[in-house]
């Protein structure tokens, strides 16, 4: 061992992290294709690059290339020249499973996402932020992109929050969904309330996927949409239940807190408002995912980030709340914040 990497407490230097990082693109490129031919659902329980090849109309040389590149990459396993999927594979991105996220690859990986993120770190870096979708207008097709992409990244967290909030000692009767998105939030707690009422507030052509989704789940007589954005429209007021599911990350803290005192007005009296965020602890670097999250922010937005349990409490004092409890929402890694 080098006296550099004895003093630095790193045991033995290898360039594999920084090699990974730099070739980090490719598997993007090869999970977006191998969910775009659906070759994880037509693995199944095994198949070859020929049979493969064949299901996908693609050519052989090609898949049997992607196959061994995923099984080097832990998404798949490989026994002679049969390919299975791994645990997690099937769990996720078999689209027979109901735990399946691969639509999210639509919005992650989409061309005006990739520009954003790829084409000039150095510039957000510099500038503490980018312009990102913000320059984008409510009816550009990335915003229904996103909400059908996220949808099932998210779905786990709705299906979570629902739950936690079936604790409540009053059933909320009216629920405000802000940037309703897929709707699923809403939705699960329409399940999670029958008597429940949901009023889901998103651009126009985002909210015509959040009513195909209700009326899916069969909640779509209960399920009513505001069209506007969340800062201007009057939502009304008497809400029993106000969710903020995956929004304030992407504003700054004044942006956040004006929001914040908005929803405080529209409560009934014994009303709650709830968020679902990625917290990460006061040091800034733990947990990995929550913490990481931030970049995507510096990338994407102007001045969004994630935001810490002391960040949101400060966000909620100044919106006239007197605290923001924060508790894990699992199997996820987003919390549910509790503005009280």
């Amino acid at each position: 061992m080098s006296s550099t990497a004895a003093e630095a407490g790193m045991g033995e230097i290898s360039p594999d992290l920084i090699v990974d990082a730099m070739f980090a693109c490719r598997k993007t490129a090869a999970i977006k294709a191998a969910i775009e031919l659906d070759l994880f659902t037509l693995i199944g329980d095994g198949g070859t690059a020929e049979s493969l090849a064949v299901a996908t109309n693609a050519a052989e040389r090609g898949v049997r290339i992607l196959c061994d590149y995923l099984v080097v990459n832990g998404f798949l396993t490989k026994t002679g020249h049969q390919y299975a999927l791994t645990p997690s594979s099937r769990a996720f991105l078999d689209r027979h499973s109901p735990a399946y996220m691969g639509s999210a690859i639509e919005f992650l990986a989409a061309p005006e996402i990739l520009k954003q993120v790829l084409d000039d770190p150095t510039s957000y870096v510099r500038n503490g932020g980018s312009i990102g979708l913000a320059n984008m207008s409510p009816d550009n097709p990335v915003w229904v992109k996103f909400a059908r992409g996220m949808g099932s990244f998210t779905g786990g967290s709705a299906v979570s929050l629902a739950a936690e909030m079936a604790n409540l000692p009053v059933p909320p009767k009216r629920i405000l969904d802000i940037a309703a998105g897929h709707g699923r939030f809403g939705i699960e707690m329409a399940k999670t309330f029958p008597s429940a009422e949901i009023v889901a507030v998103d651009w126009n052509s985002v909210l015509q996927l959040a009513k195909h989704n209700a009326w899916e789940f069969g909640v779509s007589e209960r399920y009513k949409a505001i069209p506007g954005s969340a800062f201007d429209v009057d939502w009304g007021t008497d809400y029993d239940l106000i969710l903020l599911a995956n929004f304030l990350h992407h504003f700054d803290m004044e942006t956040c807190a004006g929001l914040l005192g908005k929803t405080r007005a529209s409560l009934s009296r014994d009303g709650h408002v709830v968020a679902v965020e990625f917290v990460p602890n006061d040091d800034l670097v733990s947990p990995p995912f929550a913490a990481a999250f931030s970049w995507e922010m510096l990338a994407n937005t102007p001045k969004g980030e994630a935001y810490t349990k002391k960040d949101l409490t400060e966000m909620a004092r100044r919106a006239g709340f007197q605290d923001a409890r924060v508790k894990p929402l699992p199997p996820s890694p987003a919390s549910v914040i509790f503005f009280e």
